[in-house]
């Protein structure tokens, strides 16, 4: 098929200003290749690179670098980077990561009194200053698998930051939730308000420094963020701040390539990223437990009380189980014994004998009060952050690949247009995102890059945004145990671990039924938004028989394109 016969199939889901529709989507059937992200202007991307002959890589490439200019909300060009890379030609998976990197040795650098905004913590000493990885990843990604010319993967972004990207609802939204982070900032005001306002739904906004800097990328490569210009500026920036970095702390740690975990689940096999990355050993963990109790019998864990309470349960007790999983290279790795089956049984047998023998409905609701089981909808405070893509070429080759604003550079700070956000890490066997002042640098993350094969082949990739610790068990059980197909898996209720005082946070499209039954086990249901974009919103790349499909999630923007 030549560029002059590609057709567009299935673009779908476009917002009168500009951006994806929040709200149910429908799949995409797709001829050769297909692609998916969060926002149209990114998907155009990655679809016109996939066109032009690119392959899923380029495209990935090329969609990151305009999306962290259209997403600011979500992601930077200094945050942390992802991925997991079925190669066609072989028959294996890479996993990249280029998270941002601790420089060893000096004491932690904090910035933004208070951390007020974004995910920190009121009361902590505000974000960590770490180095950028967003850069270091293209350039791994480029190096090992580019075939275009790099100039011509980063020109969408030095257009869209020229002439402006339109800014949508949801956009206002999150950066209105968010924004305060960056007003403790000369260059942080600026940037998001120039005028004294944030960038209103339906304007075009126009980034010019932001412009430069791409333009900059584009003619001298990731090096310009390495070691070049932009890099220079920005250790500078660190030193008027009293961090005392250089220039080669820039290249401490590179990105890495690694050997991803696999796990498997009655007839799949999971590929997901290998510590200290916990999302694979959590996932195995909670699969593994609802295989051993059955869980799929009782019914759907968002339509069964019985289910319900051993799907929160299992999620609470992964969470703590990997709080163990530190940087294998400074800590010995415990993943091996908890997925062991016999670990597993041993985990579901010990939920099954501790439910409660008698009804503990009065006990919920004088506790909690009367009114407790009847409560409206109270979103709780969630990350929001993170940008996922997906993306098989005409190839064969399989891309699901995150880049996030988390984790990279100083926070609430701007240098030559591009805002940073520091890394919210926290020492302690609970947090999701922790590091150590020592070794080399590395830091343990929860990313959802997922690949589901069989006998051996890619037949679904996904990842999201949001809770994705305790959303990508929810979605790969829906498709694993209950049989769904990605679109249906991904639209169900999803909820939060239960907490210690046996709450259960769920999206509120559960029955009355469900809420009673829960509380004659102990727990109140808390209802969330009925889809809550902190939940999540998954963007994906199937196999439906010989079809190649792709889609994305009701929860938050996005749009699938294939060709």
């Amino acid at each position: 098929m030549t560029a002059s016969t590609i057709q567009y199939l299935g673009a779908q889901g476009d917002d009168p200003l500009g951006g994806g529709r929040v709200g149910p989507k429908t799949a995409v059937r797709a001829g050769r290749a297909v692609c998916s992200s969060q926002h149209p202007t990114v998907t155009g991307t990655m679809t016109d690179v996939l066109r032009s002959g690119g392959n899923a890589v380029d495209a990935a490439i090329a969609g990151s670098i305009v999306q962290a200019v259209v997403q600011q909300d979500m992601t930077n060009h200094t945050g942390t980077v992802t991925g997991l890379f079925h190669e066609a030609a072989t028959g294996r998976i890479h996993e990249l990561n280029s998270m941002g990197r601790i420089v060893p040795g000096l004491a932690a650098h904090h910035r933004v009194p208070g951390g007020k905004g974004l995910y920190s913590p009121v009361g902590t000493r505000g974000p960590m200053s770490v180095i950028p990885g967003f850069m270091p990843g293209m350039k791994a990604m480029y190096e090992r698998f580019g075939s275009k010319p790099w100039g011509d993967l980063v020109a969408p972004a030095v257009a869209a930051a020229e002439d402006g990207h339109i800014v949508t609802s949801f956009e206002t939204l999150v950066l209105a939730q968010t924004v305060d982070f960056f007003l403790y900032t000369p260059s942080g005001r600026a940037h998001f308000t120039p005028d004294g306002h944030l960038p209103q739904a339906g304007d075009r906004w126009s980034q010019p420094a932001l412009a430069k800097t791409m333009a900059a990328l584009a003619a001298e490569g990731p090096d310009y963020f390495i070691t070049g210009g932009w890099a220079r500026n920005f250790v500078k920036r660190a030193n008027e701040l009293q961090w005392p970095i250089t220039l080669d702390h820039m290249t401490v740690l590179p990105a890495q390539w690694r050997e991803p975990r696999t796990w498997k689940h009655r007839d799949h096999e999971v590929v997901q990223l290998s510590a200290p990355d916990r999302q694979a050993v959590y996932c195995a963990l909670v699969l593994g437990i609802l295989r051993h109790l059955d869980v799929r019998s009782a019914g759907h864990f968002t339509d069964s009380p019985e289910a319900g309470y051993y799907m929160g349960h299992a999620l609470r007790l992964a969470h703590q189980e990997t709080g163990f999983i530190n940087d294998p290279d400074l800590f010995e790795d415990p993943s091996e014994i908890l997925v062991d089956d016999d670990y597993l049984a041993f985990l579901a047998a010990k939920l099954r004998r501790s439910r409660p023998r008698t009804d503990l409905t009065a006990h919920v609701e004088l506790t909690r009060g009367r009114n407790a089981l009847h409560a409206a909808g109270s979103a709780s405070e969630q990350p929001a952050g993170s940008c996922e893509l997906s993306v098989v070429d005409a190839d064969g080759n399989w891309v699901q690949m995150m880049n996030t604003l988390q984790s990279g550079g100083i926070a609430g700070e701007v240098v030559d247009g591009v805002p940073m956000v520091g890394s919210h890490m926290v020492n302690s066997l609970s947090s999701p995102i922790s590091g150590w002042l020592t070794g080399g640098g590395g830091m343990r993350a929860m990313l959802s890059n997922t690949l589901v094969l069989r006998d051996g082949k890619p037949v679904v990739a996904l990842g999201s945004p949001g809770n994705v610790h305790c959303t990508v068990p929810q979605v790969l059980a829906n498709i694993l145990e209950y049989g769904m197909d990605p679109i249906e898996a991904e639209d169900r209720p999803r909820m939060l671990p239960l907490t210690d005082d046996y709450e259960l946070s769920v999206e509120s499209r559960v029955g009355q039924e469900y809420v009673d039954g829960l509380a004659r086990l102990g727990v109140l249901v808390n209802p969330l938004p009925a889809y809550d974009y902190h939940m999540g919103s998954y963007q994906m790349s199937w196999l439906d028989g010989d079809v190649l499909k792709g889609g994305v999630g009701p929860r938050r923007e996005g749009m699938a394109q294939g060709i």
